[in-house]
């Protein structure tokens, strides 16, 4: 019964609000793509009203939100890159999972190997972040 309860033990709590961060960063990240996904189809329809307006964008404006969301798309990556190697650390095992609280019952996080098929990953291992929730 102990095993069971294993996954509230108080010691886990970084380990599990880093791993709760990296979900909603990885939540942000998808809905970025969305919108970046979504920007060329804004611009012909912003581009279409301005034309029916017979209406012009100022002299030296020029689309920022493009370049802001790709920025973000970018740091985004950057956070979960950074967030993924700070839990993979805090795991105090690797290739098997380890029970944490997420705020609703047990959800597993893991850090295992992955194979390139290359002779540079025998010599240091790689791993891969692995979340059940």
């Amino acid at each position: 019964m102990a095993s069971n309860l294993d996954y509230l033990d108080p010691a886990l709590i970084p380990l599990e609000d880093k791993v709760k961060a990296y979900l909603e960063a990885e939540e942000d990240l998808r809905k970025a793509i969305v919108e970046s996904k979504s920007l060329p189809n804004s611009a012909a329809s912003e581009a279409q009203a301005n034309q029916a307006f017979d209406h012009r964008p100022a002299t030296g404006s020029f689309d920022q939100h493009t370049d802001e969301v790709e920025q973000r798309i970018q740091n985004l990556q950057d956070d979960l890159q950074l967030l993924r190697q700070e839990i993979i650390g805090m795991l105090p095992s690797r290739n098997e999972f380890v029970k944490v609280n997420l705020g609703y019952g047990p959800s597993r996080v893991g850090a295992f190997t992955v194979d390139h098929g290359d002779a540079a990953s025998a010599a240091e291992p790689r791993y891969e972040l692995r979340i059940v929730h």
